[in-house]
């Protein structure tokens, strides 16, 4: 192994401690498990949560208007645009959907237009004062500005190299994502699709790894559990609850890159390289903590620049916000209004009937109709679950499989679409059926040992 100076294993050393601390170390506050990162965010947003709304509306204005803009000055060489031509420069899909979030967002707070829009349990929900896009805000504010702690200064390639033997042969995916899906498991899933972005960005995860990590390890997050178990009133077995959401998880992440539609995508890079099967071996003389600790070294030492540290913060904060919010905006507030005012949810849930019958399930029709709902938001089904249902037995197989379906349009689905991860709205469609369909037993057997 080569020798680095003192300033450099430092420079390694620290801000990779900050950033574990701040992205994967969960305290209790307030009563709740929260990330250092998610306790700031939460803070920030108690003290401005009045202009919160219109901040955000305001930014998707120009989100919209920066898009159409652009559809009309397209740059004729692609490789040389700037910053500002990356985050508007879309095509014309993408600007019409920042458009409808734009439009939402004005219809919420300027309380105009149909109700079924700006109701409290549609749009309103996303965008009130304690809304999921003002806390989405402030979240990205935050994650985005010290992302680069977990990016930038080899903690990533440290643990990438030791976890290849285990990620890479199970999962079909490469060491460095093991961060990723810590970052989930304990802070939160968005963060979690933000992390997986900018590596896919940045040419470390093919498209293939970016649609897997993306769609099977942005899981959802301890605290958010909790909330989910404790509304369906069976909090007391939150121990087994979450055993059980971890174990339907791994099987699924085995099962799901080996199957369509992500056993399809294209295993290239963004920038159209082929998978290199050779990059992740170990050279002669290395073992795997070694070899971890060279990468890490040689990737702090080039990221010395204080300056680089910021400009890269505040543009993964802009290209979240610009990016990211019209389309939770747009696809969230369509997916609740089809579950508040329509029956769909009900219908789409109805195969899923004979399905709960033969698994044992009481009240299997009751439980059937949230099933599907979960794709519009995680927060459904045990909201639906709790009014609907009486059986502790299927309350508990509502809430393992809510936490486990993981694809929701009002925020990870929708988080997943707004950025490059090669995935559409029909793959987290199929992927989201296919993890309820294939957990359901799972969560069933053990739910019939518990009760």
């Amino acid at each position: 192994m080569k020798k680095f100076s003192l300033s450099t294993w430092l420079l390694f050393l620290i801000p990779s401690i900050i950033g574990i601390f701040l992205f994967m170390i969960p305290f209790k506050f307030d009563g709740e498990w929260k990330i250092p990162v998610a306790i700031l965010a939460n803070m920030v947003a108690g003290k401005v949560e009045p202009i919160m709304p219109w901040t955000v509306t305001i930014v998707m204005i120009l989100a919209a208007l920066g898009s159409i803009i652009y559809q009309f000055k397209k740059d004729p060489n692609p490789d040389d645009q700037t910053f500002f031509e990356k985050l508007f420069q879309v095509n014309w899909f993408w600007t019409i959907v920042r458009v409808i979030g734009a439009v939402f967002a004005v219809m919420v707070v300027a309380n105009i237009g149909p109700e079924a829009v700006r109701s409290e349990d549609t749009g309103g929900l996303l965008l009130s004062a304690t809304g999921l896009l003002s806390f989405l805000f402030t979240i990205f504010l935050f994650a985005g500005l010290l992302l680069p702690l977990l990016l930038n200064f080899g903690l990533l390639e440290f643990f990438g190299t030791i976890m290849i033997k285990i990620m890479r042969p199970l999962f079909k995916l490469p060491g460095r994502s093991s961060v990723d899906a810590l970052a989930s498991w304990v802070g939160d899933g968005t963060i979690g699709v933000l992390l997986t972005s900018k590596q896919y960005e940045e040419g470390f995860y093919t498209k293939k790894e970016a649609a897997i990590i993306g769609t099977t390890f942005s899981v959802v997050s301890i605290t958010f559990s909790i909330v989910v178990i404790e509304e369906l009133e069976l909090g007391a077995y939150f121990l087994p609850f979450y055993a059980t959401v971890t174990l339907s998880g791994i099987v699924l992440a085995f099962i799901m890159p080996r199957i369509f539609p992500l056993s399809r995508k294209s295993n290239e890079y963004i920038d159209g390289r082929p998978f290199d099967e050779h990059a992740e071996t170990l050279p002669k003389g290395y073992n795997v903590v070694s070899h971890g600790l060279e990468n890490a070294m040689t990737t702090a030492n080039k990221n010395r620049s204080v300056k680089k540290f910021v400009t890269d913060g505040l543009k993964n904060v802009l290209d979240m916000w610009i990016g990211v919010a019209p389309v939770v905006m747009a696809f969230g507030t369509i997916a609740l209004m089809l579950a508040t005012y329509t029956d769909l949810f009900v219908w789409l849930g109805k195969p899923f009937e004979p399905l709960l019958m033969v698994l044992g399930i009481p009240e299997a029709a009751l439980a059937a109709q949230t099933m599907v709902v979960g794709f519009a938001d995680m927060f459904l089904p045990a909201l639906l679950g709790g009014e609907l249902i009486e059986s502790e037995l299927t309350r508990f197989v509502i809430a393992a499989t809510s936490v486990t379906q993981l694809i929701y349009m009002s925020e990870v689905g929708g988080l997943l679409l707004g950025s490059k991860i090669p995935v559409n709205i029909l793959d987290l469609l199929i992927i989201f059926l296919l993890r309820t369909v294939i957990s359901l037993p799972i969560i069933a057997a053990v739910a019939h040992i518990l009760f």
